[in-house]
């Protein structure tokens, strides 16, 4: 048993990751590989609430696993699955279900939102997702799990269900609490800076994803955002676009917000966003290079996950097998 903190993280296969995702997120998760048990998990069985196309959903989940790789995670270091399987997943989450209130699920704002979205498609699973996220993260006793804001009333309903839990049968599940990295960039969309970079935007020229080729990203940056004025300085009130930019290439260049602005302060926008477009350009070329090795080699990624399913159930099995215990199920 490792005595390193245990981080879970789960990405959805529902559609290309993003520049926001990259900095946000998986260029840091390589710092932590040394430092902490690290389950990364391709969380297929969440993509299902919205109808997906059988092909494409297998497709999207290699693709999630080769992005894993390309941005530096070592598969022998981390434990990088695919969630449908690992059944510890279900199972676990049909229980909790039983420990939930219909109130708390009332609450979440995300389920309002997809509800807005998919108004043809409501379904349980939409409701209930997040006593399946809870279970994922509970599962695997989680130290600490990476969460931006639109996530935090679900690791709360985790962190809640995991209490109730415990209070009925005894310590069983480790109270999870959110891990912020020391360096983690918020991205924001380029043509409407005050809200968050997102894959599923319908606006494509909002985002720039990972594995985007570099003519199509150049073109996005030249049409990014900005405003009237002409100084290259950081003001996410007054000047959101141009303080987004300078987010995303302090970010890519590993520098500080003040270096960006003294290397930029006589720099007209054009120049500037040519220069955020090319250092994007240049951090991600040898990503999706390597993201395109990687897909080309299914039966690769196929060992992958197999091998590690078996990882993953090494720790989730003795985890179920306690909660059925408890609960008064014959194991």
């Amino acid at each position: 048993m490792s005595d390193k903190k245990r981080i879970f993280s789960g990405v959805q296969p529902s559609g290309n990751l993003t520049l926001g995702n990259y900095l946000g997120a998986l260029k840091n998760f390589s710092l932590l590989q040394d430092e902490y048990e690290c389950l990364y998990c391709v969380v297929d069985l969440h993509s299902i609430t919205v109808r997906q196309d059988p092909l494409l959903l297998k497709d999207r989940s290699y693709a999630v696993l080769a992005l894993y790789l390309a941005c530096g995670l070592d598969p022998d270091k981390n434990i990088l699955f695919l969630q449908s399987q690992v059944s510890g997943h279900a199972e676990l989450g049909w229980a909790l279900g039983c420990y939930t209130y219909m109130g708390e699920l009332n609450r979440m704002t995300q389920f309002k939102d997809k509800s807005r979205r998919h108004a043809d498609n409501i379904n349980g699973g939409l409701y209930t997702y997040p006593v399946l996220m809870a279970a994922d993260i509970l599962l695997y006793k989680s130290d600490m799990v990476p969460i931006g804001q639109d996530q935090k009333q679900h690791l709360e309903l985790a962190r809640n269900i995991a209490e109730r839990f415990n209070n009925i049968y005894g310590d069983t599940f480790v109270i999870p609490e959110p891990f912020i990295p020391k360096t983690a960039a918020r991205v924001m969309s380029l043509q409407e800076p005050d809200k968050k970079m997102s894959k599923s935007d319908d606006n494509a020229n909002n985002f720039v994803t990972i594995t985007e080729d570099p003519a199509s990203i150049m073109k996005k940056f030249k049409k990014a955002v900005t405003d009237s004025e002409s100084e290259v300085r950081f003001d996410e009130v007054n000047k959101p676009g141009i303080s987004n930019l300078m987010n995303i290439y302090a970010a890519v260049k590993s520098i500080s917000i003040e270096e960006t602005a003294k290397e930029f302060e006589n720099s007209r926008y054009g120049d500037f966003k040519m220069a955020v477009g090319n250092a994007v350009v240049d951090a991600l070329t040898p990503i999706r290079e390597k993201y395109n090795e990687l897909m080309n080699d299914k039966g690769y990624l196929d060992s992958l996950f197999k091998k590690n399913a078996l990882r993953a159930k090494e720790i989730a099995e003795p985890t179920l097998k306690e909660v059925y215990e408890k609960i008064g199920f014959i194991v």
